[in-house]
C-alpha cells in the first residue's frame, strides 16, 4: 500500500472512531436559563378615598355692598368714620350737584302749568258739550276742544315723570344704607368730586361669614349646593376645621384651564373677616388600580410592567392617570389587562425579559 493511501485511511478511521465516541443524548439539549430574582407587590384595587384637595380663600362677610351715588357731584357731607356700625336707611353721605334743585323746580312748575290748563281745558270741554247738546255749536268745534285736553292730559303725563325722573335724581345726592352694617372701607374723602357710579365706601353685615375659592372644571361635578366642606384656618394650623356648606356654584366654561368661583358659607363666631383659610375638597372614589411608580417601566412602546403568573413574568402594558405619593393610578389596556390582586414586580426589572422564569424573593 502507497503512503497516501495509508494516510487517508487512517484519517477516515479517527472519523468514525471520534463520531462513535459522542453522546447522542447530549447533543440535542441545552442548559436552562437561570431563573430571574425578583421582588413583587399586589396590585391595590376597589374604590380610593384620596385626602382632600386644599384650596385658598379669604373669609369675607355674605352681605356686603360698594356703595355709589348715581349722580355725579362733590362730597359734600360724609355722616360716619371707618369701622362705624350703621342702621338700615341711615344718611352716609350727601353730594352737592348745583343743577339738579333747580331742574326739580323747573319740572314742578311746568307741571303746575299744565295741570292748570288742563283743568280749564275739562271746563271748556263740557261747555262745548252742552252747547254741542243744544245745538249751537258745530261738531267740528267739540272736536277741537277735546284733542285740545287730550294732548293737555299726555303734556300733563310726561311733565309729571319729569318731575318724578328730577326728584329722584336729587334724592340719589343722599347715600343711605342698604342695610344694618359696619363701614369696612372709605374710599373718598369729603369735598373731593364724585362721579356717577364710583365707590365712595364699602358696607358689610356682621351677620354670616363665607369664603369664596377657585377650582378646576373637573371638581365642580362633584359639588352639591349644600354639601359640607372642611375649612382650615391658615394663622392657626393646630386649630381643628369647621365645617361650611356650600351655597354658590359656577357653571363650567370653556375656557382652557379656566377656575371657577365656589361660595362656602361659614358657622357663626368661628373665622373673622379677612382671614386667611384652607377649604378641603375630596376627589371623588373611583375604581382604579394603584401600583408602585417603581414597578412601572416606560420603553418606546409606551408604560407597562411585568406581571408574574405561574412563575413566570409577562409585560402587561398600562395607562398612567395620576401621581398619588409613592403610587400610581393605571388603567390597563387590552382585554389581558392588570386586575386587584394581580402580582407585579417592582425590583429585578432591568434583567427581565417577556416570559423569563422567576424567584419572587421575600
Amino acid at each position: 500500500m502507497h503512503l497516501p493511501q495509508a494516510r487517508s485511511l487512517l484519517l477516515l478511521l479517527l472519523s468514525g472512531l471520534l463520531l462513535a465516541g459522542c453522546d447522542s443524548s447530549g447533543a440535542g439539549s441545552s442548559e436552562e436559563r437561570p431563573r430571574v430574582m425578583v421582588r413583587t407587590t399586589v396590585v391595590d384595587g376597589g374604590n380610593q378615598v384620596e385626602p382632600p384637595l386644599r384650596f385658598a380663600g379669604i373669609v369675607q362677610a355674605r352681605q356686603r355692598a360698594t356703595l355709589t351715588f348715581q349722580v355725579s357731584g362733590v362730597l359734600r357731607e360724609r355722616a360716619v368714620e371707618l369701622g362705624d356700625q350703621v342702621e338700615a336707611g341711615q344718611l352716609l353721605a350727601r353730594l352737592y350737584n348745583p343743577a339738579l334743585a333747580p331742574a326739580r323746580d323747573s319740572a314742578q312748575a311746568r307741571l303746575q302749568e299744565l295741570s292748570t290748563q288742563l283743568e280749564q281745558s275739562e271746563r271748556e270741554l263740557r261747555r262745548s258739550q252742552q252747547l254741542f247738546e243744544r245745538n249751537l255749536v258745530a261738531e267740528q268745534t267739540l272736536e277741537q276742544v277735546t284733542a285740545q285736553r287730550d294732548s293737555l292730559r299726555a303734556s300733563t303725563a310726561t311733565a309729571e315723570a319729569a318731575l318724578a325722573e328730577t326728584s329722584q335724581m336729587l334724592a340719589e345726592t343722599e347715600l343711605r344704607a342698604p342695610f344694618t352694617g359696619r363701614i369696612e372701607s372709605l374710599l373718598l374723602e369729603k369735598d373731593e368730586f364724585v362721579g356717577a357710579g364710583q365707590s365712595v365706601m364699602r358696607l358689610s353685615s356682621p351677620q354670616g361669614r363665607e369664603v369664596e375659592v377657585r377650582l378646576p372644571a373637573y371638581l365642580l361635578l362633584a359639588l352639591n349646593i349644600g354639601q359640607e366642606l372642611p375649612v382650615w384656618s391658615v394663622q392657626d394650623r393646630q386649630q381643628a376645621p369647621v365645617t361650611g356648606r356650600i351655597t354658590e356654584i359656577s357653571q363650567p366654561g370653556a375656557g382652557r384651564g379656566e377656575l371657577h368661583p365656589v361660595k362656602v358659607a361659614l358657622p357663626a363666631d368661628t373665622l373673622e373677616p379677612g382671614e386667611p383659610v384652607e377649604v378641603g375638597v375630596a376627589l371623588p372614589a373611583q375604581d382604579e388600580l394603584r401600583l408602585p411608580v417603581l414597578s412601572v417601566m416606560r420603553s418606546s412602546t409606551g408604560a407597562s410592567v411585568f406581571r408574574v403568573t405561574d412563575g413566570h413574568a409577562h409585560r402587561v402594558p398600562v395607562t398612567l392617570l395620576r401621581l398619588v405619593g409613592e403610587q400610581v393610578v393605571v388603567s390597563a389596556a387590552g382585554d389581558n389587562g392588570l386586575e386587584a390582586g394581580d402580582q407585579v414586580v417592582y425590583a429585578g426589572m432591568t434583567r427581565l425579559a417577556d416570559g423569563d422564569a422567576v424567584e419572587v424573593q421575600p
